[in-house]
């Protein structure tokens, strides 16, 4: 898993989002851009961290933050984790982990003595041209936008 860090450029991508429009890293020049990765939609910790995001979302966005999340659901999870919890920002369906591999956050994982593979739940802030400012590796799922605020 070779996982972007601070300086790194990020490659441009094209995903299609939780209601199958095409969003691309390009669309974000000139923005700071906040994308967490995140296990899987609807489960407890993901949603958490997704809600906590959605409660400070006022704040982030003064900060001159745009939101994505990203995990490899389907458009149909992807939609239903929205709307469920009315996100105001995009969730990304990136099944085929065209994103996911950009970033490096697809790896090796440890959980209940079992070894598999998955998304590990990372968040990365992008900057105006988009190369990586920060990587937040220890995620916070109930409190992660002060982790964002505070750095």
């Amino acid at each position: 898993m070779n996982t972007l860090k601070q300086g790194d450029k990020v490659p441009d991508f094209t995903v299609n989002n939780q209601d199958g429009n095409t969003v691309s890293l390009s669309d974000f020049k000139g923005k700071k851009l906040v994308v967490f990765f995140y296990p899987k939609a609807s489960t407890p910790g993901c949603t958490a961290e997704a809600c906590n995001l959605t409660d400070n979302y006022k704040t982030l966005q003064d900060k001159g933050y745009q939101i994505l999340g990203v995990s490899a659901d389907s458009e149909k999870r992807q939609t239903n984790f929205k709307t469920k919890y009315s996100f105001p920002f995009d969730l990304l369906a990136d099944e085929d982990k065209t994103v996911i591999n950009a970033f490096g956050v697809w790896g090796e994982k440890k959980f209940m003595g079992k070894t598999y593979d998955g998304i590990h739940r990372k968040t990365f802030l992008v900057d105006e041209n988009g190369v990586v400012a920060h990587v937040i590796d220890k995620v916070k799922t109930k409190d992660h936008a002060a982790q964002i605020l505070d750095l």
